[in-house]
């Protein structure tokens, strides 16, 4: 009788144990897919930028505000610079019929094609802002490049693009 609980314990413990290592093997990995860079992307998006034009492809009736900032039109005409080797960079909103804007951005492309953005403010640490933007990006040449977000509009989901070229 002492032999067979003896043995049951024995494979209790050696099948809990090969599950749990399993399970957290597993979810390491996905925390690694989840947030590994697109680096060779990054680089190409390295260095100053104007935000041309927006669009709203099937929809041009629409108004859009732009990552809780301004009327997606303000941000026609604005710049963007990116470092690619530390994330960061400035946005600054430079249209004369709106509010100017200018803030530090923190930002990088994952391994699924989707531009992560986080606005600061002043003085701010990206590790304290909790709330970002995930864009994906089209179109990526040496002068050129786009960011689409996906809203909803009245239950259908719609795309804005913004479309980025090269500053001299």
């Amino acid at each position: 009788m002492k032999k067979s609980i003896f043995i049951c314990v024995i494979a209790a413990m050696f099948f809990a144990c090969k599950s749990a290592s399993s399970t957290s093997a597993s979810s390491s990995e996905a925390t690694t897919l989840s947030t590994k860079l697109d680096k060779s992307t990054q680089v190409a998006l390295k260095g100053n930028w104007v935000l041309t034009n927006v669009s709203y492809p099937g929809s041009d009736y629409i108004k859009v505000n732009s990552f809780d900032l301004a009327d997606s039109k303000c941000f026609i005409g604005s710049n963007w610079s990116f470092i690619s080797n530390n994330n960061k960079g400035t946005m600054a909103l430079t249209s004369p019929s709106c509010t100017a804007f200018s803030s530090p951005i923190v930002w990088s492309i994952n391994n699924q094609g989707l531009f992560v953005l986080k606005i600061l403010n002043a003085g701010e640490k990206a590790k304290k802002v909790r709330d970002g933007y995930l864009l994906k990006v089209a179109g990526v040449s040496e002068s050129s490049f786009q960011l689409v977000d996906n809203i909803n509009v009245g239950g259908q989901v719609k795309d804005v693009v913004y479309q980025f070229q090269r500053a001299n």
